[in-house]
């Protein structure tokens, strides 16, 4: 396709950069590498500093301190327009005196490029966003869909070697947005870009991402595959927010080989994988919603806690319990909804897990509930 003739997609490193404003430090000494031709996703709650960090590799703003590197060049003072970037934003930012034809092809006349050359990228990105049919529509004459659509189809007519999108979805209808997601991953992987996607929304990161970043308070606290994010989480608020966990707080009773006892309170106990924590010290289990098994009455099973039904809801292709346990602690089960019993409010449930499918981590120093906050 000619937007990629002639190109050699980079990869984008940060190395310690840092971005202040005022006392706010909104990218703290954060390092990263964007891997050639990867979908990655910068995930996080809102003013944790994605944004910032996209705006800081565009060109937008400048570091503190630190480096960006796209492909092997140092672009540190260097003018957006010099970058090889296409920025997507959330609010469209098409512009309204000019139809969807003259959106497209702005870049390239901008650049210079003849006017048959910029006809043909036109006509080749607009066929690709399936939006050929509305050239001569205007901004206000399309939907929200469109609308992205065509913001797409202009950053990619640029000829721009680098995808940026900040929360790029964010203003659409969900089914729109569903469909949406997989048709940008669609046109980036076709025409073998580098895509960087800001988002707050974890569903949408882990359907599209070779991998993620999960920030928090200006940090990147985990980086990787959504498998390994949801199988592996390496903390406490990645256990969270990606996902999503009951935390159960306790101390290590005893340990046994490769496995720990956990004493909760009230005096529950449970077993979980040893993570290197030694007997009396102070943990969180984190144990998610479907990884639970419920029963009706009390069973023996293992790493069995028995509580009540408070609520249930029908959520489509799931049910999503709240149960009291005995020690009062509240956890949310999910059930598949085809695939189970049903448990009415006021039941007696036994609750079961399989050790390997929990995470064990040391009691933070702030408290729980500091380390879960999203802000």
């Amino acid at each position: 396709m000619e937007v990629k003739e002639g190109i050699s997609m980079p990869d984008v490193r940060l190395v310690n950069v840092t971005k202040k404003f005022g006392k706010i430090v909104a990218v703290d000494n954060v390092s990263l590498h964007i891997k050639d031709k990867e979908y990655f996703s910068i995930l996080g709650p809102s003013g944790c500093g994605k944004t910032t960090l996209l705006r800081l590799i565009a060109g937008l703003i400048e570091p503190d301190e630190g480096e960006i590197y796209i492909g092997d060049r140092r672009v540190n003072n260097v003018p957006p327009e010099d970058r090889d970037v296409g920025f997507v934003f959330q609010t469209f930012a098409l512009f309204p005196h000019m139809n969807a034809w003259e959106n497209v092809t702005y870049g390239p006349r901008v650049k210079g490029f003849g006017m048959q050359k910029a006809e043909r990228i036109g006509h080749e990105v607009l066929e690709m966003v399936r939006l050929h049919e509305r050239l001569d529509a205007f901004p206000s004459e399309l939907s929200g869909g469109m609308m992205q659509r065509v913001a797409v189809a202009r950053a990619l007519a640029a000829g721009a070697k680098l995808l940026l999108l900040d929360e790029p979805l964010g203003h659409l209808d969900a089914k729109v947005r569903n469909e949406l997601r997989y048709e940008v991953r669609r046109m980036t992987k076709d025409l073998e870009l580098t895509a960087i996607h800001v988002t707050h929304d974890q569903s949408e990161a882990m359907a599209i991402s070779d991998r993620i970043a999960v920030m928090k308070k200006g940090k990147v606290l985990q980086v990787g595959t959504p498998q390994e994010l949801y199988m592996n989480p390496q903390s406490i608020f990645v256990a969270n927010f990606i996902g999503g966990s009951n935390f159960l707080e306790g101390f290590i009773a005893e340990t046994k080989g490769r496995m720990s006892v956990i004493e909760l309170r009230g005096g529950l106990k449970v077993q979980a994988v040893n993570k290197g924590m030694g007997k009396g010290e102070r943990v969180v289990l984190a144990v998610r919603p479907e990884t639970f098994t419920i029963k009706r009455g009390k069973d023996a099973d293992e790493n069995a806690l028995f509580g009540v039904v408070e609520r249930f809801a029908f959520e489509g292709t799931n049910v999503r319990y709240e149960v009291r346990l005995e020690n009062q602690d509240l956890v949310v089960v999910v059930a598949p909804s085809m695939a189970c019993e049903w448990f009415n409010i006021g039941e007696r449930v036994t609750l079961s897990f399989q050790p390997e499918n929990a995470h064990l981590f040391a009691y933070p120093e702030l408290g729980l509930r500091e380390e879960l906050a999203v802000e």
